[in-house]
């Protein structure tokens, strides 16, 4: 009997997950136990399984990756991903500031939003969290990026990039040193990654199971009322995003020679989808690579240095909404932000989604970032709280996907 494909597994359950969700919610139990900590459970230990795969599959694959180029490779497999990863999300924060421009959803029948709004109590409490941020927690990620302990980065999720960078190094001057300690080390790193795969393989299987119980667990939580009050934002970001994914990104595939933009999504599809169940784009990392790979064809080589890479700094979707999410909040409180100001903002966005994963509270907190240099109240982020989640989810995966796109557009100019 043929066995249903992964993205076909990923969709029905999340099917099963909305229907699951909405009926359980509101403290039903079964024997005693709240029906919401099972979903917990599972969809949590399926984001540790898949945790528990990222340090050690991120460095033997760049590791290996550069080990099999020359300098010059390098250098210039380097430069291509760079200019991709400033191009797409510069493009990913305009498309957002030319909707939030046009469609204006901070301001509700000529009005304000915020003076129809009353959420002071989340508005006081995500203020006392992130209020002491500011611009000191970008040039933390370059400090973050060398580590003064490596195995101690290893150990923190948070430190991805410092990983990534002692990975980089390390695969370089590995490839540079003389045998026998080259080859013994190059056999070493590469029986890592092909175990790092078969135990990928393995989780994967449960990626179904998992996503449910992730899934179940946030309708279950917040239902789907909540939306109602803030849905001119949810769907200014969310046409933003569909733009950006479903013709921004095609084109840039046909324009460097990709034929089939629409079979790399299709190989693509379950790295989307658990990018959408997880909201993580490190936790997707290793399906991701396995879907770049073994689906869409794109060299070892390349997908081991740009994917990797693109997980820890290329973020064009949370770009995107960090810029129409501070945008909102400055029309909804009725206060006027000209070019000069808007110009600002666009270029804090493109700064802040560059490491934003290493910062905690992630894109909420790059939001304070913008919004303390423009002047704007931080306690303001509390408005978009109620639609943060689900658009948490919408912008990894958008995230994920211009990072295979780039994978995809780099193999195909080095090829």
């Amino acid at each position: 009997m043929r066995r249903l494909a992964l993205h076909w597994q990923i969709l029905i359950a999340l099917a099963i997950a909305a229907v699951a969700g909405s009926l359980s919610g509101g403290g039903v139990a079964i024997a005693g136990v709240p029906v919401v900590s099972v979903y917990g459970f599972i969809g949590d230990l399926f984001l540790n399984a898949l945790k528990m795969l990222i340090v050690p599959l991120i460095a033997s694959s760049i590791i290996m990756g550069m080990a099999g180029m020359g300098q010059e490779a390098v250098g210039r497999l380097s430069l291509r991903t760079l200019v991709y990863y400033v191009t797409t999300s510069l493009i990913a924060i305009l498309t957002g500031l030319a909707f939030v421009n046009l469609v204006r959803p901070g301001v509700v029948h000529g009005q304000p939003f915020a003076a129809t709004v009353g959420m002071a109590g989340q508005v006081h409490e995500l203020a006392g969290k992130v209020g002491g941020r500011g611009a000191a927690d970008v040039v933390g990620i370059f400090l973050r990026m060398v580590p003064e302990n490596i195995v101690a980065a290893a150990g923190d999720n948070r430190r991805m990039l410092a990983v990534i960078f002692f990975s980089l190094l390390f695969g370089y001057y590995m490839a540079r040193i003389e045998n026998p300690g080259g080859e013994t080390l190059r056999s070493f790193w590469q029986g890592v990654l092909d175990v790092m795969m078969r135990i990928t393989d393995l989780v994967m299987r449960f990626a179904p199971i998992g996503v449910f119980g992730l899934v179940a667990k946030v309708i279950a939580t917040t239902g789907f009322a909540a939306f109602g009050p803030l849905l001119r934002f949810f769907f200014t970001v969310l046409a933003a995003l569909l733009v950006h994914a479903f013709l921004t990104l095609p084109i840039l595939l046909r324009l460097a020679g990709v034929r089939h933009p629409v079979a790399h999504y299709r190989a693509m599809a379950p790295a989307l989808l658990m990018a959408f169940s997880t909201s993580s784009s490190s936790a997707t990392l290793p399906l991701t690579l396995e879907c770049a790979e073994k689906r869409a064809g794109i060299p070892n080589r390349v997908a081991a240095f740009v994917l990797p890479l693109g997980a820890t700094v290329n973020m064009d979707g949370t770009a995107l909404y960090e810029c129409v999410a501070a945008m909102f909040i400055a029309q909804a409180y009725g206060i006027h932000i000209g070019f000069g100001v808007q110009f600002t903002v666009v270029l804090i966005a493109l700064l802040t989604s560059i490491g934003v994963a290493g910062i905690p509270s992630a894109s909420l907190v790059a939001i304070t970032v913008i919004l303390s240099a423009v002047g704007l109240p931080l306690e303001a982020v509390g408005l978009i709280l109620v639609v943060d989640r689900v658009l948490d989810m919408l912008r990894t995966s958008v995230n994920v996907l211009s990072d295979s796109c780039g994978a995809a557009i780099v193999a195909r100019l080095e090829s």
